[in-house]
């Protein structure tokens, strides 16, 4: 009867913890909330002003006492009190009335964080109001999410590419065999926008127009027809607005760095990876996921360059939450794993 209502009671959150966004599962109800991973602050009092997309409307569009930051950086808390601010909020708004215990919380980090930046997720999640809290590396979930088999003894690789980091893994029997991880994702592809405009035509962009362009004319492998885009921004020699043209072609040069440096690291990890396992990976292919995957082109420009198939997750920017959905629905069997993680 105990057992009864406290299940009743309490329930078990999954949340990616993303640089750009954070998606938070709950255990039964499935994908719940989906927001920007941005905190409007007060400049004198630190008070939270707002969270989510709310806050993330206010960027580069706020007065002087309003900051709108982001506290995840390359995947880890470069923020530890907003992060737990950020937590809570996103906590306390997937409950409900009948949920009267505190939340079982399961986090998706990156698989190459130091303990100290674990610890630092965990320790932002109690204060936040978790009762317990496991972690999962982002590639076993985001694999776990797309529907992979990542129990058997049968070799998968997954490059999932988020907004601050890069994860390339391949995975077998349940656990990680070869990894690298790489800070270099989505946002480096805004950021090589910004600094192009910046340098070809002394124009300063801000972040959302500059995912503007990545999204609507970004490439890493060139389209049918060139495609152009009209741009605004501030002269930095005039200091007034200025509106020019962008080109397909200028951008996909522009993000052509940080695709290489992603390629660098999925060729790395292939040439590491045990002579049976690559032999799977040939026959099942590279499984691309996160946001940073639905650059234009990037699955071709990756299988013309190794010669692996590549295929994109159904829903790439949900494969992590949904992992966690997977694991909090089969606790008992990924348990000892979870624990194995808080102390490594």
């Amino acid at each position: 009867m105990f057992k009864k209502l406290s299940k009743l009671l309490s329930f078990d959150i999954g949340i990616d913890l993303g640089t750009a966004n954070t998606v938070v599962y709950v255990r039964g109800d499935g994908i719940v909330l989906r927001e920007p991973s941005v905190v409007a602050l007060d400049r004198k009092s630190g008070r939270v002003l707002a969270i989510g997309e709310e806050a993330r409307g206010m960027v580069g569009r706020t007065p002087g006492n309003i900051i709108a930051v982001r506290p995840m950086r390359d995947g880890v808390i470069a923020d530890f009190e907003t992060t737990e601010a950020m937590i809570r909020w996103f906590i306390d708004r997937v409950k409900d009335r009948r949920r009267l215990m505190s939340p079982r919380v399961l986090v998706g980090i990156p698989y190459g964080i130091t303990s100290v930046e674990k610890r630092a997720v965990l320790d932002a999640a109690r204060l936040a109001g978790a009762k317990e809290t496991y972690l999962i590396e982002e590639p076993m979930a985001a694999a776990i999410g797309s529907g992979v088999a990542v129990t058997e003894p049968t070799g998968h690789m997954v490059v999932d590419i988020g907004g601050g980091t890069t994860e390339v893994a391949v995975l077998s029997v349940g656990g990680i065999v070869v990894s690298e991880s790489i800070r270099v994702a989505g946002d480096e592809f805004d950021e090589a926008i910004i600094s192009h405009c910046r340098k070809n035509y002394n124009l300063l962009i801000g972040e959302r127009m500059a995912e503007k362009v990545k999204i609507k004319i970004g490439s890493a492998s060139p389209f049918s027809e060139e495609k152009t885009m009209s741009v605004t921004g501030r002269d930095l020699l005039t200091g007034f607005p200025k509106t020019f043209t962008l080109t397909a072609t200028e951008v996909r040069e522009a993000v052509s760095e940080p695709v290489s440096q992603i390629l660098g690291a999925l060729r790395r990890t292939l040439e590491k990876t045990p002579p049976e396992l690559s032999s799977d990976i040939v026959e099942s292919g590279i499984l691309l996921t996160g946001g940073g995957s639905l650059l234009f082109g990037l699955a071709k420009h990756f299988y013309h360059e190794t010669k692996v198939r590549i295929h994109m997750a159904d829903d790439p920017l949900s494969c992590v939450a949904l992992g966690t959905g997977v694991v909090l629905e089969n606790m008992d069997y990924w348990l000892p794993s979870l624990r194995a993680n808080l102390t490594h």
